[in-house]
């Protein structure tokens, strides 16, 4: 009983801030600080100075504020019409056409990125005059680019596989390497998606299909090397063991300024505005970092996560059945809050379960960011969905309907991942045997 009474304090409170429009952040510190002096001895500001000053003084956290600021610069140049005129070449005799361009490209620039809205906006703001004018259905472009864009939070470099692995202190460099193989089937399973769906609905595609001679091909694929190359350079990087995450964040970051330089889109005004964009971005996920450690330490303190732990083992869960709940649980939450908010806010409960019950953290780290996935096209917080209605000029509820199936595409994605746990451990473990 006491421990529901915890519970039930700790997410009352929590929902209350939440729910009067204070920070997340803030949220988490007065939740913490108040049940601290309620239920603990403990001193309440020696343990928050501390607390904090330790998670903000990491250095694996550095990676992060590094892969934010790529992701800022290469949204400042022209890089959404180079892989627009590097791929439309290859998609366009495919059946469903350029739409394929929408999945492919979101799956490049979230090699680069890290983050779902800006791989969103990033592709968007070329594909959509391009697609529209070319009379391709709105439902299949924005949905297809709305499920896409989730791609930039699985790929790595992955924001938010960087915070998981800081939390449950897991190797970033692991946790990037894990996120490679179910990626690129994501986005496999919705470039058929495309495939089938334009095949059922002939009659809404586009008649004709611009045709490009093999010469004309390789010398628009030319648009693509630089950015490949950049993939390359920090992927591979890391893979073989040459530089650590936050080193190839260096790098990415070196080679995003020289591709701006060479694009001429490197001035004073857009070198100013990346680093204040990837600044105000760091910032906030620095901040919600350190409420989360006090969090949980504060529930540690009250013993909570111990004791629901127990719990969760005396139900004798089978610990399918158990991701099964966390699953829904994520996809419910997650249409309140966004994916750091909702990785932040639970792991200091969620930790101990998956713990006890002998999953891997690094597998459940991929499970717990497609699962996330889901929430950036959900209604009424789906990220992607905010920020396509605002370049499409669309109804939000068109483009979550047009979104939808792709959400389901996402479950399937999940269980085939909960069966097939090698999809995202067989990387990882090569990359160890060749660092070996």
């Amino acid at each position: 009983m006491p421990d529901l009474f915890l519970t039930i304090f700790f997410i009352s409170i929590l929902l209350f801030f939440l729910g009067s429009g204070i920070w997340v952040a803030i949220s988490m510190v007065g939740v913490s600080a108040m049940g601290m002096m309620i239920f603990t001895s403990r001193p309440v500001g020696d343990a928050m100075a501390t607390t904090i000053w330790g998670t903000s003084s990491s250095w694996t956290l550095t990676a992060l504020p590094l892969f934010v600021w790529m992701g800022e610069i290469l949204f400042r140049t022209k890089l959404s019409e180079n892989l627009f005129k590097g791929l439309a070449p290859w998609m366009s005799r495919l059946p469903g056409g350029l739409i394929h361009v929408n999945v492919v490209g979101c799956a490049l620039f979230a090699a680069i990125s890290g983050s779902s809205a800006a791989t969103v906006a990033t592709v968007g703001k070329m594909s959509i005059p391009e697609l529209r004018k070319r009379n391709y259905p709105e439902k299949l472009l924005l949905g297809s680019l709305a499920g896409s864009g989730t791609l930039g939070l699985l790929i790595p470099p992955s924001i938010i596989l960087i915070i998981y692995g800081v939390t449950v202190q897991e190797s970033i460099a692991k946790l990037f390497i894990a996120g490679i193989i179910p990626g690129i089937m994501i986005a496999l399973i919705f470039m058929l998606y495309v495939v089938v769906w334009s095949l059922i609905n002939k009659k809404q595609m586009p008649s004709f299909s611009e045709k490009f001679s093999i010469n004309e091909k390789i010398k628009r694929s030319k648009q693509l090397l630089p950015v490949i190359l950049l993939i390359s350079s920090v992927i591979g990087s890391i893979y073989l063991g040459i530089a650590t995450a936050t080193e190839a964040a260096s790098l990415g970051v070196v080679g995003a300024l020289i591709l701006s330089f060479f694009q001429k889109t490197l001035n004073k005004e857009t070198f100013k505005l990346s680093l204040l964009g990837a600044t105000k971005t760091s910032c906030m996920i620095a901040f919600i970092l350190a409420g989360s450690s006090f969090l949980s330490l504060a529930m540690g303190f009250t013993g909570l996560p111990r004791n629901l732990a127990i719990w969760i083992q005396e139900m004798s869960l089978s610990p399918y059945l158990l991701i099964i709940v966390l699953m829904v649980f994520y996809i419910i939450l997650g249409m309140f809050l966004d994916g750091i908010s909702a990785v932040v806010l639970t792991m200091a409960i969620i930790e101990p379960m998956i713990r006890q019950a002998g999953f891997d953290m690094i597998w459940f780290g991929i499970f717990l960011v497609v699962v996330v996935e889901m929430a950036q096209i959900t209604p009424p917080v789906g990220f992607n969905l905010f920020v396509l209605q605002g370049m499409a000029k669309k109804d939000m509820g068109f483009i979550a309907r047009s979104a939808f199936p792709l959400f389901i595409l996402m479950i399937l994605a999940v269980f085939l991942i909960i069966i097939f746990p090698e999809l995202a451990l067989w990387l990882p473990e090569q990359m160890i045997q060749n660092i070996g």
